[in-house]
Order: C-alpha cells, then structure tokens, then sequence
C-alpha cells in the first residue's frame, strides 16, 4: 500500500472463499451401479462453507490502532525523491543498499517507526481537515486531534504517543499556541489557522503542520507556504547546505503576493523562525533549516532526519513572544540544582517520567490528575530545568501561515514520511 491510499484493508465482496464450494445444493460424485443394472449419480455430502475473514477496517472519526490493520507490522513508505548532482550514485549503489536493508532490520534504527507514526499523522489529519468548521472551539479540536493520535498510535508511555502538544495558533500568531484549561477561544470564519501536531513511536517523531481558511482572501498565502515549504524538500538532501535550503523557499514564498480588498501585499518568510533537524525523543535537534537565505555552510547528513518547516505572513515577518505560556520542555542537558519547592520537587518527578524530553503542555498535566501546579511549573522554568515556549506573534492584523514536512535521508535516497494525498 502506498503512503497515500487510506489505511483500510478490506477484503473485496467477491473475493473467493475459503475451501469454496458450489452453491447449487448437493454436488454429484462418481457413477455407481444400481441393483436393478441402472447407473445413478453418488450423493456427495456437502460440507460447510467457510467465510474468509475480513480486514480489519478504520472507523469514523478514526479509533482502530494501527497494529489492527497492519497486521505484519509494516508501515506505507513516504515519497521517495532521488539525490542530486553528486549524489545521484547512491540510487544504485549496492553497498547504500545493503545499508538500507540493514537498517530495517535493526531495531532500533528501523525505518519502520517513523512510518508507523506517520501513517497516524495522515489518517488524523485527513479526519480533522474534514471536520474542523468555524464554530468549533480551540480545546474541541485539540482533543479531537489527541484522542484520535493517542488511539491510532496506542499510546504506550515512551513507547509510543504524542510527539508535543497540538499547535492550533490562530492569524498573526504563527506558533506556540494550544489552548490551556478554561480558553473557550471559537473559530471564526475569517480566521487562519495553524494545525502543528507530532507523533511518536519509539521516540522517532512525525512533525508535521498544514493551515487552514475558510474563506478565500488568503488562499494566495497559504499556496505560497506550501509551495516554499515543498521546495525546501527538493533543495535538502545529502550534503546540502542549510543556508542554499534557505535561499531556495525564500524565492518561493516572497514570489507571491496577497490582495486584501483594495491592498497587495508581498508575502513575507519569518525570517526568525526555522525547520530542524529532529532526535529520538528530542523535538529540536541541534541543527536549524533557515526559510531565508543566511549563508549558513553548515552541511545535512545521511541519516539525518529534518522537519521542513516554513512560515509566511503579511505582516513584518519576524514573531516576537507574547501572550499565555502553554508549551514546555524539560531541558536535556538542565543543571542538577537544589529545588526549595515541595510542589517543584513533586512536578518535576511527573514531568520527567510522563514526558521525559517530550514537549507537553498544561492540559497534559491536568489530564495527569496534577493541580495547582504553576507555581512549581514557573519554578522550574526560573532555575533553568524546563524551557517554557511562550506564543509567537507578528503584528496584530497581519496573517500568518504554516506548512510542514519531515524528511529522513536515507542512504539511497530521500523520503517524505509525513507526504499524503492532501498536502
């Protein structure tokens, strides 16, 4: 099954049956002698016909766990995009190849694992752009999200879950939103909204994000993020530099202009926000992927996996902090540094055994049954153990957008895990 065909598996309605037989009552056998010297037809005893099982088929809204469908345990393959230039070699190489079927194999570096969470990624987000309306609130499609990622994925502690909190960052605010207990945030009509969610399994994480209108003044923005954001995917590979990825979805996305009643505006990067690379159970790895040209030399690598992440907006094109903190993490490398804070001390035991690394946020940890937390929480955040992600805006009035891919450089060549029919 290809990445983009729907996870069901159905047995066809004409598919043949098992040990089938004729449906015209008894079967004739061989022919017998009679007593009186007339040949007769044997009655042959008819048995039982058996039904062949039927696969096993995804509900609506999706709550099947993949493992139910994909019963041998292999998950679709992305896109596949081959190398360029200096790298078209690795195509054909038999040693890349052999490395490839190596990596299968192994357990812990198995392909299979980010597919697996894709496959989530797709089937959820396929069911929420159908069904996310205005009228909805923001702590609706959250959980609508959630629910569905945490029953496909069968969430299972550090096995497998959520990869961070479900970002639903509304017009000039472009990122670093999801709604805290008590928001009754509604979605209107002439909003823009982003839907930035991850899955994990095995602490390989799926980041991937699209945007969302309902009302078409901005559609020349959202087509122009896309557009850039699947240009930052042809121009990474094996050995190329961040800033050329840079410099590439730049002049795609400031090619494009939006009207607004009777004002054209060029759209703009977010010249400060950028892709990464991604760890196992590390959102943000060490590397960032630039959506403008900086010059930036630094090289991607095989085995590398990337999130391509771009943002566009009619406003000035740089986001600023501001606004209600939803978003945590705890820092990998935090100091051991004494807390004063029973509450503190407590938190930080939840945090680190329900999360780890993971980003979560509030509504994760009242789901965990912890309350009046932040104080503790902000104690935290003060001596330098968690990093807290407060909202990223643009100027008020203005209009961002958001799309997202993750890619893995494989020996061979490229693949596109989180690519589906949709975007």
């Amino acid at each position: 099954m290809s990445a983009t065909e729907a996870t069901e598996i159905v047995k066809p309605d004409n598919a043949p049956l098992i040990n089938e037989e004729s449906d015209d009552g008894d079967e004739e056998g061989q022919d017998v002698v009679a007593p009186n010297g007339e040949q007769k037809k044997k009655k042959k005893k008819k048995k039982p016909k058996k039904k062949a099982k039927a696969g096993v088929k995804q509900t609506d809204p999706p709550t099947v766990g993949l493992s139910k469908i994909f019963t041998d345990g292999i998950y679709p393959e992305g896109e596949t995009q081959e190398y360029i230039n200096d790298n078209t070699w690795r195509t054909t190489s038999e040693e890349k190849r052999y490395l490839e079927r190596m990596n299968l194999e192994d357990e812990e570096n198995t392909y299979n694992n980010i597919r697996r969470a894709a496959e989530v990624h797709r089937v959820v987000r396929q069911y929420a752009r159908r069904t996310i309306r205005p009228g909805m609130t923001m702590t609706e499609i959250a959980n609508m999200i959630e629910d569905g990622t945490r029953a496909l994925v069968e969430e299972n502690g550090f096995e497998s879950g959520i990869g961070f909190p479900t970002g639903l960052s509304l017009n000039h605010c472009a990122a670093h939103y999801t709604p805290n207990a008590g928001d009754k945030k509604v979605l209107q009509i002439g909003d823009v909204l982003k839907v930035d969610f991850g899955v994990h399994v095995k602490g390989r994480i799926v980041d991937s994000a699209y945007t969302l209108n309902f009302e078409p003044t901005y559609d020349n923005l959202l087509e122009s993020v896309k557009a850039a954001t699947n240009a930052g995917v042809r121009a990474s590979g094996i050995d190329a530099r961040l800033g050329e990825v840079g410099r590439e979805i730049q002049e795609v996305m400031e090619s494009y202009e939006v009207v607004i009643g009777t004002d054209t505006k060029r759209v703009k990067c977010i010249s400060n926000l950028n892709g990464h690379s991604i760890h196992p159970y590390r959102i943000h790895g060490d590397k960032s992927v630039p959506i403008v040209d900086n010059g930036d030399p630094t090289k991607m690598e095989e085995g590398e996996y990337f999130a391509i992440e771009t943002f566009g907006s009619t406003g000035r094109g740089r986001v600023i902090e501001e606004g209600e903190v939803s978003h945590y993490a705890k820092i990998v490398d935090a100091p051991h540094v004494p807390l004063r804070l029973v509450t503190a001390k407590s938190l930080l035991k939840t945090i680190t055994t329900s999360f780890g690394s993971l980003p979560f946020c509030r509504r994760y940890l009242d789901r965990l049954g912890e309350s009046k937390y932040l104080l503790g929480l902000n104690h935290l955040v003060s001596q330098g153990i968690v990093q807290d992600y407060p909202p990223l805006v643009d100027n008020p009035g203005s209009m961002t957008a958001q799309f997202e891919h993750t890619i893995l450089l494989r020996p061979t060549r490229k693949e596109v895990v989180s690519r589906g029919e949709d975007y």
